[in-house]
């Protein structure tokens, strides 16, 4: 990641903490902009390009209301359609979805004769780490720093034990850049590589029918599977989803309109959300 994109990211991150502590307050295009040393019109355009909707409108979202005004619209349900597995059409993109259903120890063995490229690469969420099998991506981590860099990779040793590790960014470039171009909304139609239990594939199925701008619950997605006394294990499996944003475990909150845990930080949570609901 560049030096320049890093410091762009480190503003945003700086503008969203201070919206979201100061949104009773209202503040003007100016305040935000000042307090992380820019101009207003600087501020207003890096602020859309890398969120995807204005300030403004971010702002309008506040924290406090946001997540539960999710709930009350509406969006909570899973789609009757969830039957029909990937194929709902409520998406905005199309994923190809190699997944494989394997026991606990299958998982810790697999990988044997894979070949995994992976790289890390700059995006509107920070540094992320992508990894992709001849199948598709297997791996999305966000990584913001040098140690964070060193635990996605061993993560990813972890999962894929016996398969081949190679670093080459060349050879993920393109994938990185259709999956992370833009907040929540790949750019074009992508392969995923998953691997889990059965349990787990079907909350991530799950995961990929909820619409972008929509929300879910874990227990909603435990009665969606059939095993409505399963909400805790759904959020373990929720939390083992390896392609984060592609199989968007964001889109999931608590039952009380909380935002809840995000693996890569709830400040990535709520600016994901907020700029899918925006663009809705």
């Amino acid at each position: 990641m560049s030096r320049t994109s890093t410091r762009d990211y480190d503003r945003i991150a700086s503008a969203i903490r201070y919206l979201d502590a100061h949104w009773r307050d209202q503040p003007s295009l100016a305040d935000v902009a000042r307090r992380v040393g820019l101009s207003e019109s600087h501020f207003q355009r890096l602020f859309t390009r890398w969120v995807g909707i204005s300030p403004k409108r971010f702002l309008q979202q506040a924290t406090a209301q946001f997540a539960r005004s999710l709930l009350r619209d509406h969006r909570a349900a899973l789609s009757t359609t969830l039957d029909a597995g990937l194929s709902n059409p409520s998406r905005l993109h199309e994923l190809i979805v190699h997944a494989e259903a394997m026991t606990p120890g299958q998982v810790r063995r697999g990988g044997d004769g894979v070949e995994i490229h992976w790289g890390f690469h700059a995006s509107p969420l920070g540094t992320a780490l992508v990894a992709v099998t001849p199948l598709g991506i297997c791996s999305i981590q966000f990584a913001d720093s040098a140690a964070d860099r060193r635990a996605a990779v061993a993560r990813l040793s972890a999962e894929w034990p016996a398969a081949t590790l190679v670093e080459s960014a060349a050879r993920t470039r393109k994938a990185a850049r259709q999956a992370l171009g833009a907040l929540g909304a790949p750019t074009g139609p992508l392969a995923l590589h998953v691997r889990g239990t059965n349990f787990q594939l079907k909350v991530w199925t799950a995961l990929l029918s909820i619409a972008p701008g929509c929300v879910t619950t874990y227990e909603a997605i435990a009665d969606a599977i059939g095993q409505p006394a399963a909400a805790r294990a759904v959020g373990s499996a929720v939390g083992r989803n390896p392609v984060s944003l592609l199989i968007p475990c964001h889109r999931v909150i608590r039952k009380s309109g909380g935002l809840g845990g995000y693996a890569w930080g709830l400040e990535r949570k709520e600016l994901i959300l907020r700029a899918e609901d925006g663009r809705r």
